[in-house]
């Protein structure tokens, strides 16, 4: 009988691929979520149709990813704070939001009016 043994170079091999962050998570937990919203709910995509939303009030969270130029970003948060609602920094660019959103073009912000089966308004709200 031969017993095998591992030796360190495997068992670190092995703990490298199990190994994600916290972010990633994150970051596949809301990617997760808005494709729900995507498929099930309603969203506005873009800038201009998201301050249309915020200013009618039927917004129920608004999404900017992460390179929004700071003044865009400051009217928008201006106007969610107004229509008294959560605003969530998306961890990726305008590319990275779109292909989170099953779209081929980038998204700089985003209005959800109607979540549909996705908790993402409660889940970002803690």
């Amino acid at each position: 009988m031969v017993a095998t043994t591992k030796t360190e170079k495997d068992t670190k091999k092995e703990g490298a691929s199990k190994v994600v962050t916290k972010k990633t998570k994150a970051l596949e937990s809301i990617n997760g979520r808005l494709a729900m919203v995507m498929k099930t709910g309603k969203a506005a995509l873009g800038v201009k149709s998201s301050i249309v939303t915020l200013r009618k009030g039927s917004a129920q969270l608004i999404i900017i990813a992460n390179n929004t130029p700071p003044l865009r970003r400051t009217e928008i948060e201006y106007y969610a704070m107004l229509a008294k609602c959560g605003v969530h920094n998306y961890n990726g660019d305008n590319t990275e939001l779109g292909s989170a959103c099953g779209k081929y073009f980038g998204i700089g912000c985003m209005a959800i009016t109607d979540a549909g089966d996705s908790d993402i308004v409660r889940s970002t709200e803690a």
